[in-house]
């Protein structure tokens, strides 16, 4: 059964992205679809990618540390890239922590204000 292609069009709609923003993704080797003169198409693979990207995307990883992850599975296989993975989360972990943190924080200080301010127009 012959791999089911999607044309430039369905990979935007399908990964709800901008075309500006596959033809990025594209432009800093993230993605490498085939052309077919001017017509570019995007296998099995490149839709794995996508999925990949956005979910790193989704976790608050940078494009380039996707980018380093994607190309030491073809540079070193798929356990390099898991151990990679794990190291990775792991910061990026500890970084939502002190996000999480300071939201926290400013939602607290900020309630407080609004509670002030509330009782202040009574």
């Amino acid at each position: 059964m012959p791999e089911t292609r999607l044309s430039f069009k369905e990979m935007c709609a399908e990964f709800d992205v901008t075309p500006r923003t596959l033809r990025y993704y594209e432009y800093i080797e993230l993605l490498q679809p085939d052309r077919e003169g001017r017509a570019r198409y995007y296998g099995a693979r490149e839709r794995a990618r996508m999925k990949l990207i956005m979910r790193g995307r989704r976790f608050g990883f940078a494009l380039e540390e996707i980018r380093q992850w994607l190309l030491i599975y073809e540079d070193e296989g798929n356990q390099a890239q898991m151990a990679a993975f794990v190291e990775m989360a792991d910061r990026q972990m500890h970084e939502l922590r002190l996000q999480q943190q300071q939201l926290d924080e400013a939602m607290s200080e900020l309630q407080q204000l609004r509670d002030q301010t509330a009782r202040g127009i009574k």
